[in-house]
Order: structure tokens, then C-alpha cells, then sequence
């Protein structure tokens, strides 16, 4: 029974340059990159260019510790006058707002504190007597653990808000105070009245130095990711080189190692073992490099676990991808892990305010589930519901679906025959490396044999002379004996 043999195409080594000269070869290249870099460049500016108009549900919350009027006055007109498509404004008390703030639920409040609107009453009471009295203050902060650019989206919002409130309440305030002298106010009181709240911003539990403004958890979440692709890529091509699949070029030499013996199942294997040396490795390697550089790690040992299990999942799904989809699978891995990772990832720019592409690549993304572990690790204290839990749960059912990719259809190739032992690729390149060590070797004999010409001439010749002599000699021998023999006759 004949053995099934690899369905490959195999090479045609003398086909010459006639395939330079088509179209697909030209245009196969431009038009694959040029798709690559519009989608790019639609993505990264799509994403980034219009925050404010893109906003969606933007979380922030107002603390009314006030039972006044003024108080209540504050929190309806700021629920009414913004717009409930862009800001999800939750009314809520102090301690659930602490929680939430804590968690990067929300990326700031506006505390209203408890006496607001009798000072207030107060102060329209000092614009009738010599009496001196404070403005009441309210209170905004901001939260840039949530974020740099959302926490400045939402103290500008607030800040906003409130001068449109200060204005209103200034207008009632003023109504009371003249409906009680009858009469009109001073101009130093009218203009005390007409601007009544003292608004004060502060940042609630600042980052310390050492985080870039916020943006180091995004940075090193984003090393995590390269780390996996780009070390599935490195692995994946020298593990195929050193296994005699692929050549191996180092400048002008090329290399083609002797082919070993092994299925693609049992090759994709290799890849995920050393995927998972490295990422034990790399992600040491990367924490020794941020506490030298001065970044503030106070988990450290959940962070380095974090960051092997992010570097793994991501190294074994491109290297399914690739070992599934051959070169193309390079192309698609740089989709899914960078090119639509960067602009859903919700760091440096808040995913509501993004446009909603985005907010659902968001949802599966992995770039997005990586910051959110990183984020928490680094920012949060490691709370699970500060997305430490979400980004554990994310990535592994990406590692799941990347082992199940990869070992299933691996295996299905090399019980259909599409194995890489044997196959028509490796045997026609061994049939043309064993012309062309023929083809040397003529040249080097044909090189000898003209060497060796002048001294097997003048050998010949030698022979030749000899030769002639002996002839000679033994004609010569007849010739004298025959007189004898002429006699002995007679």
C-alpha cells in the first residue's frame, strides 16, 4: 500500500523572473499594505480626535449631603441640564461614591455638604446688616486613577455645570433677600449674591510620582502584549529554522538546517513551552526594569503572576494563529492584539468617550482586559471588582480559545496529510540542492582534468617513443637471421 504523500505545491526553481512581470505580483503587496495602514489610520484617529462629542453614559456622581432647598435646587438642575446621552449622573451618598471612586466606577462627584443651604440663608441675611459672613463652598474631585483624560473630562463638566448652578441659585438668593428689604441691595452684596458658592476642586487620592500622569499602567499593559506577539513571532521562526521547515538567512549566507522528524501538532507544542519560559522570564525582566526606573509596585508578586499569565495567553493564541494560518497569521494577530487593541483599549482616551465601535471591540478586546488587570494591580489595590476580575476571566477564555485553535486544527492537518515531513516543498528543495552540488562538482572536475592535461600529454608521448623503439628492434631481429636460414634451405 502506497504511503499518502503531503499535498504541497512545490517550487519551481527555473521558472525565471517571468512572474515579476504580472500584475498580481505587484499589486498584491501595495494593496495588502495600503488596506493595513487606512485601516490603521482610521482607527487611531477615529478614536482619539472627538472625546467630548463621543460622549456616552460618562459616569459621575454628585454627593447632596444638604436637606435645604438650595441643596435640592443644585442636584435637579445639574440632572436636568446635562445631557443624558453623554453623562450618566448618579445622585448617591458619600460612601457609595468612596467606593465607586475607589474602584475607577466613576471619574469624579460633586459633594454637596451637610449646612448649604442655611449658609447660604446666612449669607443673604449679611447683605442686610454689618454682620460678615462665608460663602458656602461645594466640592469637586476628580479621579485620575479612573484616568487622566477622563478625569479632566469630568471636572471640566462639573466645574461647568456648577457655574451655571452658582448663577441660578444667585438668582433666587437674591429674590429672597429683596422680597425681604422691599427694596434694592448694595452694589458690593448684590454682586456677593449673584455668585454665591464657593466652588473648590481637589484630586481624590492623587498618584504618586512615578506613574506618568496615569498612562504607566497602559504602557506596561501594552509591554505585555508585545512581549506575547512579538515573542510568538520570534519563536515561531526560529523554531521552524532550527527544525529544517524554513530557511535560516544571516545576511549573505542562507541555511536550510536538515529536517527533523516531528508533526505540527507536537511543533506547536514546543512554541507554547517556550511561550511559557518566557513569559515567566519576561515579565520578571520587565518589573526589575519599572522598580529601577523609579514606578511604584506594591503588588508586586500578583503583578509578575498577572503579568506571566497575560504574556502566555496572548504568546500561545498568535502562535495557534500562525501555525493555523501560516504567514497570514502574522497579519492577523497584529489585528487583534495591536492595531484594534491600542484605540479600544479605554486608557488613554475613557471608552465612553470613544465612538461605539470601539466601546464593543472593548468588550473582547485584549488589550482592553490587559489594562484593566494592570490597572487595578497598580492603581487599585488589586480590588477583583476594579477589573482585576474581568481581566482574569477575559484572558482565559482567550487562552482557551487559542489552545483549542491551535491544538485541534494542527491535528486535523496532520491527519489530513497536510503534515510538513517529507512533503513535496522539502524534497524539491533538496532535489535542487543536490543539482546544484553537482553542477559544482562538474566544474571542479572539468578544473582538474584541464590541470592535469599538460603532464598526461608529455606521459603519452614518452609511451609512444617506447613504443616505436621496441617495433624497431624487434623488425631489425628477422632481418639478421635470414641469411642463416636461406643456406640451411640450399
Amino acid at each position: 500500500m502506497s504511503q499518502k504523500q503531503p499535498r504541497h505545491a512545490a517550487p519551481k526553481p527555473n521558472r525565471g523572473t517571468k512572474e515579476l512581470r504580472t500584475a498580481k505580483f505587484w499589486l498584491a503587496p501595495i494593496v495588502i499594505t495600503l488596506a493595513l495602514m487606512s485601516a490603521l489610520s482610521a482607527l487611531y484617529l477615529g478614536g482619539i480626535l472627538n472625546p467630548t462629542t463621543n460622549l456616552r453614559h460618562f459616569p459621575i456622581a454628585v454627593v447632596n449631603q444638604d436637606a435645604g432647598p438650595y441643596g435640592k435646587q443644585i442636584v435637579e438642575g445639574m440632572v436636568a441640564g446635562l445631557d443624558k446621552q453623554k453623562f450618566d449622573v448618579r445622585v448617591i451618598p458619600q460612601p457609595e461614591a468612596k467606593q465607586l471612586l475607589d474602584k475607577a466606577q466613576i471619574y469624579g462627584e460633586l459633594v454637596i455638604p451637610p449646612g448649604f443651604s442655611s449658609r447660604l440663608r446666612e449669607l443673604g441675611e449679611s447683605a442686610l446688616t454689618a454682620n460678615r459672613a462665608e460663602r458656602p463652598t461645594v466640592t469637586i474631585s476628580t479621579n485620575p486613577r479612573a484616568g487622566t483624560l477622563g478625569s479632566s473630562i469630568a471636572g471640566q463638566t462639573l466645574n461647568h455645570a456648577m457655574a451655571v448652578a452658582n448663577g441660578k441659585v444667585g438668582e433666587r438668593l437674591t429674590a429672597d433677600v429683596l422680597a425681604q428689604t422691599g427694596g434694592q441691595i448694595a452694589g458690593a452684596s448684590a454682586l456677593a449674591l449673584g455668585n454665591p458658592i464657593d466652588v473648590r476642586s481637589n484630586v481624590y487620592n492623587p498618584l504618586p510620582d512615578g506613574t506618568g500622569n496615569g498612562l504607566s499602567a497602559f504602557y506596561y499593559a501594552l509591554l505585555l502584549l508585545l512581549a506575547g506577539f512579538t515573542g510568538s513571532i520570534v519563536v515561531s521562526t526560529l523554531v521552524d529554522s532550527m527544525l529544517g521547515y524554513v530557511p535560516a538567512e544571516f545576511g549573505p549566507v542562507y541555511r536550510f538546517a536538515e529536517q527533523a522528524r516531528i508533526s505540527r501538532f507536537r511543533t506547536l507544542l514546543v512554541k507554547w513551552g517556550l511561550m511559557v519560559i518566557l513569559a515567566l522570564l519576561t515579565s520578571g525582566i520587565y518589573m526589575a526594569i519599572a522598580h529601577k526606573l523609579g514606578m511604584p509596585i506594591t503588588l508586586g508578586w500578583q503583578l509578575w503572576l498577572f503579568g506571566v499569565f497575560a504574556i502566555s495567553a496572548v504568546g500561545i493564541t498568535s502562535s495557534s494563529l500562525i501555525a493555523v494560518l501560516g504567514s497570514m497569521g502574522l497579519l492577523v494577530s497584529m489585528l487583534i492584539f495591536v492595531i484594534l487593541g491600542l484605540p479600544s483599549a479605554g486608557a488613554t482616551v475613557p471608552l465612553e468617550a470613544v465612538p461605539p465601535f470601539f466601546r464593543w471591540l472593548a468588550e473582547f478586546e485584549p488589550m482592553h482586559q490587559v489594562f484593566l488587570g494592570v490597572r487595578s494591580l497598580l492603581y487599585l489595590d488589586g480590588h477583583a471588582d476594579a477589573g482585576l476580575s474581568q481581566a482574569l476571566t477575559m484572558t482565559s477564555i482567550g487562552l482557551v480559545i487559542g489552545l483549542l485553535l491551535g491544538g485541534v486544527v494542527t491535528h486535523l492537518y496532520d491527519r489530513k496529510g497536510f503534515h510538513r515531513i517529507q512533503g513535496a516543498v522539502a524534497l524539491a528543495i533538496a532535489a535542487e540542492h543536490q543539482a546544484q552540488h553537482q553542477a559544482r562538482q562538474k566544474v571542479r572536475e572539468a578544473a582538474d582534468q584541464s590541470e592535469a592535461q599538460p603532464e598526461t600529454q608529455t606521459e603519452t608521448e614518452t609511451e609512444t617513443e617506447a613504443e616505436t623503439a621496441e617495433t624497431k628492434a624487434e623488425t631489425a631481429e628477422p632481418e639478421a637471421a635470414e641469411p642463416e636460414s636461406s643456406t640451411e634451405q640450399t
